[in-house]
């Protein structure tokens, strides 16, 4: 039998990385969310100040997978 997936949209910050910031979305996601299982990288971006990186933003999607009784 198949498994169903819900997908989420989540955007994590950092002052540090880009993997810094998907490690921050997915570590707060965790905390409410069950069956966390996979994620997807859809955009990467950030904020300046100063002409220096101040925040890294990444958009990513995560896989709940849909529990059955």
């Amino acid at each position: 039998m198949g498994k169903t997936f819900k997908m989420v949209t989540l955007v994590g910050t950092s002052d540090k990385s880009y993997e810094a910031a998907i490690e921050s979305a997915l570590g707060d996601a965790a905390r409410t969310l069950r069956g966390l299982n996979w994620f997807e990288v859809v955009e990467m971006r950030g904020r300046t100040e100063g002409g220096k990186v101040a925040e890294y933003q990444v958009k990513i999607q995560v896989g709940l997978k849909v529990e059955s009784e």
